[in-house]
């Protein structure tokens, strides 16, 4: 329960941060999350899942290719399907995206807030809380264990 505790207050942390949501994609392996967190107004999670936008969306385009982080604004000519410009009319401005680890086990954030531009100073927690999380959950990547099943059942909802 330690662990689980843990990753509920990294994910509280994080939210903190960004007021119109995140998503969290943690251990990605042969295209598939081993964990997956998003806290984003559901309407646009519905829009998102039913035009199939995963597919064209430059950010997990960008998390997948590359660690680091890059503004979404910087995004925006590698964006065919102009999934950014639908987020942003449905509310998700400010965002950046993160890619932390190695291809074969890559962790993808994106990152969203109504006020200013994150500063420097606020990207920089972001991505150690991020990169902390992904530390946290790499011994249960590829296990069913009780302990993965809890970390599944984290409700963001509450945060």
């Amino acid at each position: 329960m330690e662990r689980i505790d843990e990753m509920a207050g990294l994910l509280k942390k994080l939210a903190e941060f960004c007021d119109t949501g995140f998503a969290l994609a943690i251990h990605i392996r042969y295209t598939r999350p081993s964990l997956f967190f998003q806290t984003y107004a559901q309407e646009w999670i519905d829009y998102y899942s039913e035009n199939g936008l995963m597919l064209y969306d430059p950010v997990v385009k960008w998390g997948l290719l590359n660690t680091g982080m890059v503004a979404w604004s910087e995004l925006e000519g590698d964006d065919p399907r102009d999934v950014l410009g639908e987020s942003a009319k449905h509310g998700l401005h400010n965002g950046i995206a993160l890619g932390i680890g190695p291809a074969t086990s890559r962790t993808i954030a994106g990152l969203t807030r109504s006020g200013p531009a994150f500063s420097q100073e606020e990207i920089a927690q972001m991505v150690a809380l991020v990169t902390k999380i992904h530390t946290l959950t790499e011994s249960l990547v590829g296990t069913e264990t009780p302990e993965m099943d809890e970390m599944r059942k984290l409700q963001l909802s509450e945060y």
